[in-house]
């Protein structure tokens, strides 16, 4: 009879990430108690915002989560590289799929620091009202997460193409890289539906 025990790896980075949901959750709480202490700057400044375009970069980082566990399952078969042409893409490989992602990762950031630009055009700045403060506050850590596992991703690669054979070790470092990028979709959909629905 054997004992299946829970991967450490697996464990300490749900355990990290259940830490940095409090953390967010301090960001959300800030957002609606000043929200609701100056609800009229709210009105004002929301009409700044980009809906269609926002929406637009959201469906980008979503997408990014489908296409990284796309990379998780074929790590999870051993497979780091693709069998066939690059069009061919049910033959794609862990290192296709994640590629993938980190590009739609890296659009995403690109489409915030656009959006941070033309906001800041308008007159919205972090220091000009109560809700530019909240707003970039809530969006830049987010941003930042994500530039965190775009940094991921590129470990991940390195690993994947200096080991001399693809394994377990390797295919762990693409599940927990996997759990971290849900996690800041998942997060990124709370704040787009507070920040930019919910007005």
């Amino acid at each position: 009879m054997s004992v299946n025990r829970p991967n450490p790896v697996s464990v300490g980075t749900i355990v990290w990430l259940a830490s940095e949901l409090m953390f967010f959750a301090g960001l959300f709480a800030m957002y609606f108690t000043l929200r609701s202490t100056v609800p009229e700057e709210w009105a004002i400044q929301t009409e700044k915002l980009n809906i269609g375009f926002a929406t637009a970069n959201t469906t980008v980082l979503v997408l990014s989560s489908v296409t990284c566990q796309m990379g998780v399952w074929a790590a999870e078969r051993f497979q780091p590289v693709r069998s066939g042409s690059l069009w061919n893409v049910r033959g794609w490989g862990m290192n296709e799929w994640m590629v993938l992602t980190y590009v739609m990762g890296a659009v995403f950031i690109g489409g915030q620091i656009f959006e941070y630009a033309e906001l800041v055009h308008e007159g919205l700045t972090i220091s000009s009202s109560p809700y530019g403060s909240v707003f970039y506050l809530t969006t830049g850590f987010h941003g930042l997460h994500v530039v965190g596992g775009l940094i991921a991703f590129l470990f991940l690669l390195g690993r994947s193409f200096t080991a001399g054979r693809f394994g377990h070790h390797e295919a762990t470092t693409a599940v927990v890289t996997s759990y971290y990028w849900h996690f800041v979709d998942v997060v990124w959909i709370a704040l787009f539906a507070t920040i930019y629905l919910i007005k």
